[in-house]
């Protein structure tokens, strides 16, 4: 059965009959499509008619004779039969040419609410931000949180604990994943899609030297995601082969990969000066399955691998996230939402007086009163000195919410 994802739902429903454009981005995959099914149900149910929802899968083959804005434009006009409010939806607008130009008119003449999805974060770039500034908003849909495949198992009947945890650390929430029950199905189809991704959404046409290189390159990444990125690390790993690779090209490799939402760029935070820093130093993988489909070996001590988990469960709660420095050292995580915000610190579990003065002592030299947690998967509550410890299911369970200041 269909899982209604609430925790994007309730963020995209105030905009369901705006002008704005809604634009659902996010990894192929991880379920726009299906979010769009659910919006038009919400709709059909709220009293829309069906008459007035358009829905063109672009790419379906149905609609390959629409290739440019002004195929598309013709399209949705020629389904406009009536002066009510209409509801159009067009998924993977990508493959439509200038679709902005489309959307800006469509915008501009007619009475719609328009939802939009796309596998490439370009889609907010170039024309189309600058024909309709002010005119869009965003939301990144992420695969499965550990809570919604909590949901998905008990909506599908399914046997349900929290040791699936596990299985969720290593091969992640795309949600498809969860139609194969061993190991070696469940790889394939990660491996699967990640090279459907490549092939479709970076390497393209690309010649067969780069395509390698790129493949060495994201296999790299995505192993350390989590771990402080250094392109000299990068080249250092790729001369091991007896190739060169310029600093160029592994930015280059670094922008399409973000730009695919295989990985998300974390910025520095300045803890002592309140402030964004510039330059990138984290990433995270948009799903802990495509690092392990891209590492050798698998640690569920791998901290790098819950600190991923928490990142990701963040952002798909609306908070900015920055990895926090301070003079001397650096917090895991400063999370932000509506100008308030809070640090955390991530461990696995906080076994022995050594671990747990490392992860509270983090806080030793801060003196910003925001609220500062450790997270782990103790039972025990740990918490002193006003740091509070969280365990990390009750967390991702949504049984706590993270306190702002």
């Amino acid at each position: 059965m269909r899982l209604k994802r609430e925790t994007y739902l309730r963020q995209i429903r105030p905009y369901y009959d705006s002008d704005i454009i809604k634009v659902i981005t996010g990894v192929r995959r991880a379920g726009k499509s299906i979010l769009l099914d659910t919006i038009k149900d919400e709709l059909v149910e709220r009293g829309v008619s069906g008459d007035n929802i358009i829905y063109l899968n672009l790419e379906d083959m149905d609609y390959e004779y629409i290739t440019n804005a002004s195929d598309l434009n013709r399209e949705i006009k020629s389904r406009i039969v009536n002066d009510g409010k209409y509801y159009v939806f067009l998924d993977e607008i990508q493959h439509v040419e200038q679709f902005e130009k489309a959307l800006a008119s469509f915008r501009a003449t007619l009475n719609v609410s328009l939802f939009v999805t796309g596998s490439n974060s370009t889609l907010l770039s170039g024309e189309l931000a600058t024909l309709l500034t002010g005119r869009t908003v965003e939301f990144e849909i992420l695969p499965f949180s550990f809570y919604e495949m909590e949901q998905y198992y008990k909506l599908n009947k399914r046997e349900w604990s929290e040791e699936l945890f596990f299985d969720y650390l290593k091969w992640g929430g795309f949600p498809l994943r969860f139609d194969y029950r061993d190991e070696a199905s469940t790889r394939r189809y990660l491996m699967n899609l990640y090279e459907s991704i490549l092939n479709r959404d970076i390497i393209g046409r690309s010649k067969s030297s780069d395509k390698k290189a790129f493949r060495d390159i994201s296999l790299y990444i995505l192993a350390n995601a989590g771990k402080e990125l250094s392109t000299e690390n990068i080249i250092a790993a790729y001369r091991k082969s007896n190739r060169e690779i310029s600093k160029r090209t592994v930015y280059n490799y670094l922008e399409k990969m973000k730009k695919a939402y295989l990985i998300h760029g974390v910025g520095r935070y300045n803890i002592v000066g309140k402030a964004a820093l510039g330059n990138r130093e984290k990433q995270y993988a948009v799903d802990t399955g495509f690092r392990t489909i891209n590492t050798n070996t698998i640690n569920f001590e791998d901290t790098f691998f819950l600190e991923n988990i928490i990142y990701n469960e963040l952002i798909s709660r609306g908070y900015t996230v920055y990895a926090g420095k301070t003079h001397k050292g650096e917090i895991d995580f400063v999370a932000i939402r509506e100008g308030k915000k809070c640090f955390l610190q991530v461990a696995y579990l906080l076994a022995g007086e050594s671990v747990i003065k490392r992860e509270f002592g983090a806080y030793d030299k801060i003196t910003d009163a925001s609220p500062k947690y450790v997270m782990s998967l103790d039972r025990i509550d740990m918490s002193h000195d006003g740091i509070i410890h969280l365990n990390i299911l009750d967390f991702l369970l949504h049984r706590n919410d993270l306190i702002l200041t």
